[in-house]
């Protein structure tokens, strides 16, 4: 079982990182380890599995998030993601919304180290793909360093090796997921003692991370760092990811040069029925800080939904960029 290079990420986002959204990522960067937004077993098994898991070949380095609890079905899911041509798995562990803890999964499984255990070891025996556990540092009161470590252990002796760790802990009653993401405090020291205490282990770090620095001072002390909204809201940062993390050639293409290779992508999917939206909401934040930013964002919010919308409207946007 071969590891995936995890020195850089983009955080499964659900709504967000769907294949539209990753293809655009990788305008940008061709080095940085992309994930799906996170799939339930239930959506998988007894739904269109294809209209899931179909990805453009150009996402690749791509992982699938699987949501579920039952050993046998996340077996069977983790199959189709190999079969489907995904580089790795990953077990959702850190959700803290009631919808998914109604459904028994997430951050609520942090309680059952024994289950996450059985499903971790059920998925790596059903393929040759890395299986990675993705989870919260502790849940409401669960939360001191023995009980965090006491989880790791159990789930590394399932056959994972990797861990994604979102730095705070997840209260799963009284806050939304929203505030799940703000107010528990990031206790980065936490996972750099994880690193401390397991090195054979590989620790990814999330949260709250927001640029260049910060990522190279965690990478210090992890095996890898794992970004989300700040990617999502200002994604021209992914420009700077395989010159800075990776030692790759500058990547030199201008903010512009980055729509007009989408376009040929936007083209080939309004033939096939997607509407322009689909592409352009993940596109927003490419100007982020930028002149004409702020037009940018609303000529597209507000011309792209209308019915026929074509790559007009994109060349008519970049024009406030000019």
């Amino acid at each position: 079982m071969s590891a995936m290079n995890h020195l850089f990420s983009v955080a499964p986002m659900l709504d967000w990182t769907d294949r539209h959204c990753r293809y655009f990522y990788r305008l940008m960067s061709k080095k940085a380890l992309l994930y799906t937004e996170m799939v339930t077993t239930g959506a998988l098994i007894h739904a269109n599995q294809h209209r899931f898991l179909q990805f453009n070949p150009e996402e690749n380095p791509l992982a699938l998030q699987l949501g579920g609890s039952d050993p046998q079905e996340l077996a069977l899911c983790a199959r189709m993601a190999q079969d489907y041509g995904y580089d790795e798995v990953n077990l959702n562990v850190g959700c803290p919304s009631d919808r998914v803890q109604n459904g028994q999964f997430g951050a609520c499984l942090m309680a059952k180290p024994a289950l996450v255990a059985e499903c971790v070891n059920a998925m790596t025996q059903a393929v040759a793909i890395p299986v990675t556990v993705k989870s919260r540092i502790g849940i409401d009161m669960q939360d001191s360093y023995e009980e965090l470590t006491d989880f790791i252990e159990i789930i590394a002796d399932s056959g994972c090796h990797t861990f994604i760790v979102h730095a705070r802990k997840a209260w799963l009653q009284g806050l939304s997921p929203k505030q799940n993401r703000n107010i528990p405090p990031l206790r980065y020291d936490i996972v750099y003692q994880l690193k401390q205490d397991y090195p054979n282990l590989n620790f990814i770090l999330n949260g709250g991370i927001t640029n260049l620095e910060q990522i190279k001072q965690h990478l210090s002390k992890t095996d890898g760092v794992m970004l989300g909204r700040e990617v999502y809201n200002r994604p021209f940062l992914l420009a700077e990811i395989d010159h800075e993390i990776y030692n790759r050639p500058r990547l030199l293409k201008k903010r512009q040069c980055i729509i007009e290779e989408l376009i040929p992508y936007v083209d080939k999917q309004l033939t096939r029925g997607i509407r322009l939206h689909s592409v352009t909401r993940h596109i927003l934040g490419l100007f982020h800080g930028q002149k004409g930013a702020r037009n940018w964002r609303r000529y597209l919010s507000e011309e792209a939904v209308k019915k026929n919308a074509n790559k007009t409207v994109l060349l008519e946007a970049l024009k406030f960029t000019q």
